[in-house]
């Protein structure tokens, strides 16, 4: 018997450590920022030099383009801190005055509302653009591509009703068990 409890131990250790294979996630998901950040720059710099002979259209495009960047960003951000301190370790900032808010507090399903708040936005912005460009001169009208693009955004803003319904059932039923 004592040697089963030894074993279980051991395994449980095994399980509790394993969870810092996790770490190198994390640490991809800041190149992958930084790949966002090098976008960001190549846009608005390309952008820059034409800025006073652009039309106002392109310019808004131009916005579109960089706010869906920076809002890919915040969502990557988001899944670092909160996928780092919900399932590796928590992130010890001596209750530095910058930390964010929700850092620390933002459990799983926090986490995925977050995340599909921010591609729901994100697919907004796509399809904004994509009906921004109708407006250009000479600009084919690809039906297929807007049908899809309208079909995917519905896609996300259902699923993000979905995931908010479920939330809020686990939650009465939370509540109705007694907190348990």
């Amino acid at each position: 018997m004592h040697e089963r409890k030894a074993l279980e131990r051991g395994l449980e250790m095994l399980l509790f450590r394993s969870r810092w294979l996790m770490a190198p996630f994390y640490i991809g998901m800041v190149v992958a920022l930084v790949m966002l950040l090098a976008a960001f720059v190549e846009e608005l710099l390309h952008a820059l030099p034409d800025l006073l002979h652009t039309d106002p259209e392109h310019v808004i495009l131009t916005v579109l383009s960089l706010i869906d960047l920076s809002l890919a960003g915040n969502l990557v951000v988001i899944v670092i801190f909160s996928g780092y301190e919900n399932f590796v370790s928590k992130i010890q900032t001596d209750n530095h005055e910058d930390r964010p808010n929700w850092m620390g507090t933002l459990d799983f399903s926090g986490l995925k509302m977050k995340l599909i708040g921010s591609i729901v936005a994100i697919s907004a912005i796509s399809l904004l653009r994509a009906f921004m460009t109708l407006t250009e001169p000479d600009a084919p009208l690809d039906e297929a591509r807007i049908r899809w693009l309208v079909l995917l955004h519905l896609t996300f803003v259902g699923s993000g009703l979905l995931f908010a319904a479920m939330d809020w059932v686990a939650n009465r039923a939370e509540i109705k068990d007694g907190g348990h």
